[in-house]
């Protein structure tokens, strides 16, 4: 598929993209600041889906990639930081647009993980630029798909500037069983996979791994994880 095609086809998807960005936070704004909220009522596969991560993560975690400070991008209350990062990294940076997931996430969720937050960033992903040579792992889950392919792919370059040598970053989404569909009710791009890898090389990104999340309903969409550098 082609560059031009591939960003004509998402952006027709997308009319407006003020509208498109609007949307989401505005969806976010009912959403409780809960494990629920986070899973979106697939609260109970929260931890096959945390096990995937860590599974993942090992691949290209200790040993490979350093352990000093990794960063949650929309993390929400902290599920993922928790579940699977917190646990290898000796400090933690979050980033969510909602200030009540992260109110949530450092006065209740993390408990005495709290301590270890180095900062906390209230931000929109596609106005958010990274400090460089900072991070040894990136972790974007189920947020890339709020994001246009141009701002996707602009983030993801900025992203690698600001990883640490060897240094990993990580994409968890949703993505599409062919082309590219758009939920108006969360305001979310779900591509497939071939699409995602595009935008990813487009970036300037190597791909490093890609491996299916197994152990989820039927029911619920594919969803991959890709690590890049």
């Amino acid at each position: 598929m082609s560059e031009l095609k591939l960003y004509a086809v998402t952006c027709e998807y997308i009319k407006g993209e003020k509208q498109f960005y609007y949307r989401a936070q505005n969806f976010y704004k009912d959403v409780p600041a809960s494990e629920e909220g986070m899973m979106g009522d697939f609260v109970e596969i929260s931890e096959i889906d945390l096990e995937g991560s860590r599974q993942f993560l090992k691949k290209f975690g200790p040993g490979k990639a350093g352990t000093k400070r990794a960063l949650d991008c929309g993390c929400g209350i902290g599920r993922v930081s928790k579940g699977v990062l917190f646990p290898v990294f000796e400090s933690m940076e979050m980033l969510d647009m909602m200030e009540e997931f992260i109110l949530h996430a450092h006065e209740v969720y993390l408990g005495d993980y709290a301590d270890r937050v180095e900062a906390y960033y209230l931000y929109n992903l596609q106005e958010f630029s990274p400090l460089t040579k900072r991070y040894d792992v990136i972790w974007l889950q189920w947020v890339a798909c709020h994001l246009t392919d141009k701002d996707l792919m602009e983030f993801l370059m900025r992203a690698k500037q600001s990883l640490r040598p060897n240094g990993v970053i990580f994409i968890k989404d949703n993505m599409a069983r062919q082309g590219c569909k758009l939920d108006p009710i969360d305001s979310s791009i779900i591509r497939h996979l071939d699409i995602m890898k595009n935008i990813i090389q487009t970036a300037g990104l190597t791909i490093l791994d890609v491996e299916k999340q197994e152990g989820f309903p039927e029911a619920i969409v594919p969803v991959w994880m890709i690590a890049m550098h």
